[in-house]
């Protein structure tokens, strides 16, 4: 008996870059802000490209905090929604090429949110990563923080909880087909 081929690692990326684009797809306020999110292998990095709609205080200028805290919750969202689409399509129970606007999971609702501001938000790009720290069957607890020019200099951090949508089971890859 002898195994399937493995795909080429391009096709993979190709499959599991458009899987998050659909994810993220699925969020208009995501585009609306201009949240771009970079993936090196399960690790995502969020992006807010700045822009002038975003400055909350014309003064200083800063970033507004509801612009912020808006950044760090769908880091969170999608964090937490990215590591359980990975774990799936790594045990094989998800196709990601079933993943489009008609056949997208349901992102987690935030039960609470607790953001520190830590320092203004400069005129310039923001980057944030998450942490999810505990994740079961109704409930995870996720971490993220953000930064602009130095990763060690946070300017914002929160700390999420999160109910995690009953999961729905989503097209399998056909039978014989290599999974990532």
């Amino acid at each position: 008996m002898s195994r399937a081929k493995p795909e080429p690692v391009q096709v993979v990326k190709q499959r599991r870059d458009s899987a998050l684009k659909a994810l993220i797809g699925g969020i208009p306020y995501v585009q609306w802000l201009g949240i771009q999110f970079d993936r090196r292998g399960d690790e995502l990095t969020a992006t807010l490209p700045f822009d002038e709609k975003l400055i909350g205080n014309p003064f200083l200028p800063a970033i507004h905090g509801g612009v912020t805290s808006a950044f760090l919750e769908i880091t969170a969202m999608i964090e937490l929604s990215w590591s359980m689409l990975w774990e799936e399509m790594e045990k094989g129970t998800l196709d990601p090429r079933a993943l489009d606007a008609q056949h997208l999971p349901r992102l987690p609702k935030t039960i609470d949110f607790t953001v520190d501001y830590l320092r203004s938000g400069l005129p310039r790009d923001a980057y944030a990563r998450a942490r999810v720290n505990r994740s079961g069957r109704r409930y995870a607890s996720v971490h993220v923080e953000a930064w602009q020019d130095n990763r060690a200099r946070l300017f914002a951090q929160a700390t999420g909880h999160f109910l995690i949508p009953t999961r729905q089971p989503l097209a399998a890859p056909p039978e014989g087909t290599a999974t990532e």
